[in-house]
């Protein structure tokens, strides 16, 4: 058997006490929504929230915004990144690499936009004299639109109210808070209508490989709700539009 010299051994031990420990993982959630949820100064809600609520497990992690929802959700399913965030309840029968945290993080308004028409969204169904569009990738309106006579489907919310700006869309479907940031900011004469299309619980997602954090996640949601610091989160990056 070799021996290894007493110098050696001491060495190696001073180069590993000098080489710096390695960087603890930061995990990617993803999202296809955009401001005032994602934001470039990083002060949108989940910009904000999910940092707070894996901190609380003793993981660092970020959210990160898609310009493109359906690229989020796969890139999510094949671990490319960590999970998702703001979604529908029952993805999980649809990517099966992805499994829900319990605890909602919102309830959302899906709704109707439109510049020409006014009328009550009392329904699906109120939508099918007109010709809409909606982002690739939105569960919550495929299934309710999927026999619906005129669609136009596009990329990202860009695209969307450009589509409404530009009359080529009678009326466009999104999400509440982001239409309303979106007319605002960019000045398009469009009318939110009312009342909402969907309600609905809107979730974190993570890919199975994280699945022993399920429970804390859910835990660390719900403690926050409990002692205000969901509160306010929600109050410093969702002003009334």
């Amino acid at each position: 058997m070799t021996k290894i010299s007493p110098i050696c051994i001491a060495a190696l031990a001073l180069v590993l006490l000098a080489s710096p420990p390695a960087a603890a993982e930061v995990l990617r959630i993803n999202t296809g929504v955009g401001a005032p949820y994602i934001q470039a100064d990083r002060k949108g809600f989940l910009d904000l929230l999910v940092p707070e609520i894996f901190r609380r497990v003793g993981i660092e992690a970020e959210a990160v915004g898609y310009a493109a929802s359906e690229r989020a959700m796969i890139n999510a399913n094949n671990g490319v990144d960590d999970g998702m965030a703001m979604r529908i309840k029952g993805l999980e029968a649809i990517y099966p690499n992805l499994l829900r945290v319990e605890e909602k993080i919102i309830d959302n308004d899906f709704v109707a936009y439109s510049i020409r028409h006014d009328f009550k969204t009392t329904g699906f169904d109120s939508l099918k004299p007109f010709q809409v569009g909606y982002i690739i990738g939105w569960k919550v309106f495929e299934a309710p639109l999927r026999s619906a006579p005129a669609i136009t489907l596009v990329q990202d919310a860009n695209q969307l109210f450009t589509l409404l700006d530009k009359d080529r869309a009678d009326v466009v479907l999104f999400e509440r808070w982001q239409g309303n940031w979106l007319v605002r900011e960019r000045r398009i004469p469009a009318r939110l209508l009312l009342p909402p299309l969907v309600t609905t619980e809107m979730y974190m997602y993570l890919h199975k490989k994280h699945a022993h954090l399920l429970g804390r996640v859910a835990e660390a949601l719900r403690a926050a709700k409990a002692d205000g610091s969901y509160r306010r989160i929600h109050e410093q990056s969702l002003p009334r539009l």
